[in-house]
């Protein structure tokens, strides 16, 4: 089984990581051996450069140890959404995702690539929503990172990653049978592009993904879409929850999905 765990982050990392210890408990009781925190789990600040005043240095810090504590208490793999990890500039951070295995040893680590600067219109007076991830966040080296797990062989992006699909090729390519998207799309782009983009990544590469969300009102007035779901390789929605914080859980067995890529080679197909 596969959990994942929404949260409406705030700007206290430790009021954060108290609500993922519970939320990833609550996992595990429902039989979860891999679960997929969010993006920004630890913190959702008022401004992105909130970020940079609680980066850790590379194997070290609270949110690290919790991470790992966590996994080896609870005996469970977890997908830990980003991270910020000190870069070598002093005014950005890495958004990295990583990876603890159930004994708590951190065995992956994927720095986000994409990074979100748009100018989002909404319609209101107040007219448009900035985002620029690259003013704090440093992108991460172009490579496809893929993991063995007890589940499967699982590939890493993070939220805005899942508009280029050509990251997801390079991921299928190296072996994933389960995409983990961990996220924080915002209301707007949510509500327009979040379903048909997770379903579309699913079904072109005949993978299973899941793909945890922030939810709600965050400092700063930031508003985040929710609807945290696990999706087949076929594109069906095996589990979703949009809103409230909490945990979808879903089984993904390997038969299935190697019986698709059998019977239904699309990968197989490509000529480009």
């Amino acid at each position: 089984m596969i959990a994942a765990i929404q949260m409406t982050s705030g700007a206290e990392v430790a009021a954060n990581l108290a609500s993922a210890g519970r939320l990833l408990a609550e996992a595990r009781t429902q039989g979860a051996e891999l679960a997929v925190l969010p993006e920004n789990f630890a913190l959702m600040g008022a401004r992105e450069s909130d970020k940079l005043a609680v980066a850790e240095g590379e194997g070290a810090g609270p949110i690290q140890d919790f991470l790992a504590d966590a996994a080896r208490r609870l005996a469970m793999w977890i997908v830990a959404g980003t991270v910020p990890l000190r870069t070598r500039e002093a005014n950005r951070v890495a958004a990295a995702c990583l990876v603890f295995d159930a004994g708590g040893a951190r065995v992956a680590r994927y720095d986000k690539i994409h990074l979100f600067d748009v100018d989002i219109t909404r319609g209101d007076p107040e007219g448009v929503e900035r985002y620029r991830e690259s003013a704090s966040i440093a992108p991460g080296p172009l490579d496809a990172v893929v993991v063995d797990t007890p589940l499967g062989k699982l590939g890493l992006s993070v939220c805005y990653d899942l508009r280029f699909p050509e990251l997801f090729r390079a991921l299928t390519a190296a072996g994933a049978e389960i995409l983990a998207v961990p996220s924080a799309f915002t209301e707007r782009t949510g509500a327009a592009h979040w379903d048909v983009l997770l379903r579309a990544r699913a079904i072109e590469n005949q993978c299973y993904v899941v793909a945890p969300g922030q939810w709600g009102t965050h400092p700063g007035g930031r508003r985040t879409f929710g609807h945290s779901m696990i999706v087949d390789p076929w594109g069906r929605v095996l589990a979703q929850r949009e809103s409230g914080e909490g945990v979808v859980v879903a089984s993904v067995p390997r038969e299935p999905l190697a019986q698709l890529r059998r019977t239904f080679p699309v990968l197989q197909h490509r000529r480009l």
